[in-house]
């Protein structure tokens, strides 16, 4: 004969360390005679499994059995109690509007650029978001909240503004994901309170095309790292990113080779060398086991500032990167170069993807040709 309810209050204290059953699959655990814990043993497709119900004595056995009464029905329903319990405890875990971004970044990472690790996706809630909000629960996220923490630079660093409005977006839907109770519309709401943002985008300034070979003409009379680290950005079109962290290994048969973990558009670049590139570089090189093409005085990358610091304390308010501008209205105006290899030179993507499955070439040849014409410009005005 089955018995049931065969424990009592004071039976349970009495016992001994072990396991003591009660009925119905109640079991009581005791760790040692004055502690322990209450399972309850089921059957879940065709498994013997266990689920806790709580520690014992702080547990009574009437609520013992009542969790376990509870789980038999959910079971009797076609419910697996362990995991509509995991369910419930995500629902009511609070999570941080921090841990929630920290969250969604890791989710995000493989989509992202060298999966993330140079911290620009997070940068803009690092720096602006979560020292104002970091610490409050990501449910109680709603537009005023966010006006009162995006008001302030709205208007002064729009891109900023908008990228942290984005990534909040992202993470208000992560947390959705978790079944958290999150306003999705928050974001909106928040964009339609702030308004239309005054301030208009600058690009970034660069040299005439015309000024260009005077510029170049000026650099070949310095021998600083930061000055051939210009010249080769000249003649190459790279960005500074590039060019900073450029290494003699990616050099081959006059060939620069940029990772595609490096690029902007996250494919190999393969850029051509003209004679004047070359000579760069072994000026550059100071020592056979030199790895970087432009190191610091430390051995190390130079900073991202350096060649921009070069050249406004120089008087000029162009930057490296706008050297990528004067070549492309140079070219435009005084070649006849296709369209797509002038937009190569600068390691844009052109055409559909369709288009580029078909048209595979990077067009090294008729790059080199007009980087040829581009080098031979910059040095037209060189004095003898």
């Amino acid at each position: 004969m089955v018995k049931y309810n065969t424990l009592t209050q004071m039976k349970a204290k009495s016992l001994p360390a072990g396991k003591h059953n009660d009925g119905q699959g109640l079991w009581l655990v005791k760790s040692r005679p004055e502690a322990g814990k209450w399972v309850v043993r089921l059957m879940v497709g065709g498994k013997l499994r266990e689920m806790g119900l709580g520690r014992w004595p702080d547990t009574s056995l009437a609520e013992a059995r009542q969790r376990a009464s509870e789980a038999r029905k959910q079971l009797r329903a076609g419910f697996d109690p362990i995991q509509e319990r995991q369910k419930q405890k995500h629902l009511t875990t609070a999570m941080t509007v921090r841990e929630a971004v920290e969250s969604c970044f890791k989710a995000k990472q493989a989509e992202l650029k060298g999966d993330g690790k140079a911290g620009r996706w997070l940068s803009p809630l690092k720096i602006h978001v979560l020292p104002k909000i970091g610490k409050e629960p990501i449910e109680a996220l709603d537009q005023h909240t966010l006006l009162r923490v995006l008001e302030p630079i709205w208007h002064t660093k729009p891109d900023t503004a908008r990228k942290s409005m984005n990534r909040l977006n992202l993470t208000l839907k992560h947390a959705a994901a978790f079944g958290l109770n999150v306003d999705l519309q928050a974001v909106m709401k928040a964009r339609a309170l702030l308004g239309k943002q005054r301030h208009s985008t600058e690009h970034i300034p660069s040299l005439s095309y015309e000024e260009a070979p005077a510029f170049y003409q000026m650099l070949c009379q310095e021998t600083v790292a930061s000055c051939l680290a210009l010249r080769f950005l000249m003649l190459t079109l790279a960005r500074t990113s590039e060019i900073r962290f450029a290494r003699y290994a990616e050099i081959n048969d006059n060939v620069w080779i940029i990772p595609a973990e490096r690029t902007k558009t996250s494919r190999e670049h393969r850029i051509p060398l003209v004679p004047e590139a070359l000579k760069v570089l072994k000026l550059a090189k100071q020592s056979k086991d030199q790895q970087l093409l432009f190191p610091s005085s430390h051995g190390k990358p130079m900073s991202d500032a350096t060649m921009s610091k070069f050249m406004k304390e120089r008087g000029f308010a162009a930057r490296p990167h706008g050297f990528r501008s004067s070549f492309r209205s140079w070219s435009e105006e005084k070649t006849d170069f296709a369209f797509e290899v002038k937009e190569a030179c600068l390691g844009h993507t052109v055409g559909s993807e369709v288009v580029r499955a078909y048209q595979r070439s990077d067009l090294l040849e008729k790059r080199r040709k007009l980087m040829e014409a581009w080098s031979a410009f910059l040095l037209s005005k060189k004095k003898r």
